[in-house]
Formats: C-alpha cells, sequence, structure tokens
C-alpha cells in the first residue's frame, strides 16, 4: 500500500521528527557494518539530501514508512561507499602475499605413507605408482606390469587399496596422522 507522500517541501518540524525517529536505527545499522558515529552521520545526512530532493521533485514512492524508507538509501549509500573505500588488492600482490599450498594444502608426511604403502608389497607399489602417480591407462598398466588382461590388473588394484585399508585399521592409524 501507497502511504501520502508527503508535502513538496518538508516544514522543520517534520524534519527534525524525522531525524530523531530515524538516526537511532541508522546509527545501529552502521555500527553493525563496522563503521563509526562520524560516518553514521554522514551517511544519514547524505540520505536526507536525497530524500528531500526527491520529495521536492514529487518522486517519493514511500510504500512502509519514511524512516523505512532513508534506512533503505542509507543501506544503498552505505554499501556503495563500502565498495568505493574497500581496498584494492591486485592478484599479483595476492599472489605474493598467499602461499596457497601452505595455506590450503597441508604437507603429506611422506614418510609414513611410504611406510605403509611398501607394507603392500612391491607389486602394489609398482601398480598403485602406475595408476596414481603416472596416470597410466590400466590397459598400459597391464602390459607394463605383466597381467594377463586388463581386467585382471582392476581386481589387482582393488586388492592392494584393500590390503592397504587393513593395515591402516589394524594400526589404527588416523587420517591426521599423514600430515605434518
Amino acid at each position: 500500500m501507497l502511504l501520502e507522500t508527503p508535502e513538496p517541501v518538508l516544514p522543520h518540524a517534520h524534519l527534525e521528527e524525522l531525524y530523531l525517529s530515524t538516526f537511532p536505527r541508522v546509527a545501529a545499522f552502521v555500527k553493525s557494518m563496522q563503521g563509526n558515529l562520524e560516518d553514521a552521520r554522514d551517511i544519514f545526512q547524505d540520505a536526507l539530501v536525497i530524500y528531500l530532493e526527491k520529495a521536492q521533485r514529487g518522486q517519493l514512492a514511500v510504500y512502509q514508512s519514511e524512516q523505512s524508507y532513508l534506512l533503505g538509501i542509507v543501506k544503498h549509500l552505505w554499501i556503495r561507499k563500502f565498495r568505493r573505500d574497500a581496498p584494492k588488492v591486485s592478484l599479483d600482490d595476492a599472489e605474493q602475499t598467499i602461499n596457497l599450498e601452505d595455506a590450503y594444502f597441508p604437507l603429506v608426511n611422506e614418510t609414513r605413507l611410504l611406510q605403509i604403502l611398501e607394507q603392500s608389497g612391491k607389486r602394489c607399489l609398482d601398480l598403485l605408482r602406475a595408476f596414481y602417480y603416472q596416470n597410466l591407462s590400466m590397459k598400459k598398466i597391464a602390459a607394463f606390469l605383466g597381467f594377463k588382461s586388463e581386467r585382471s590388473a582392476t581386481v589387482q588394484k582393488y586388492k592392494c587399496l584393500e590390503k592397504l585399508r587393513n593395515v591402516v585399521k589394524e594400526k589404527s592409524i588416523s587420517y591426521e596422522e599423514f600430515f605434518e
């Protein structure tokens, strides 16, 4: 429901009432967005100017209340200010300050992993290395390691992985133990 828009020029008393009833909400919003009282005053003054200009031109479309309308203007202005004032960091600078490997990929405790892999036997180690590290197809692995068919190599890979799972279960090794 569209509320009645105020007179083209707001009387001083109405403007003061609008200021007193709306500013506390504006200050709370700005504070919640890491702003300070000075920011709240500046943004609110700008919002009031926009509100008054729209009122003078007869372009106000107030659906809830004047306070809500003003708060909406404040939110838009704050977001615009935040985008404008936010520090811009070039990707080159960010790349130098953040080492993604260290930040997101924990170092694998390779010796621990290798010890467990070696327990599965040389043939399993060769098969898993060919599949996971060298990215060879099962057909090439079968030919390279002397399996009768691609299917036998696949079955052997499954058995090797099961062996490794059992070793990990038997020794009660947790996932975290593989990382430093």
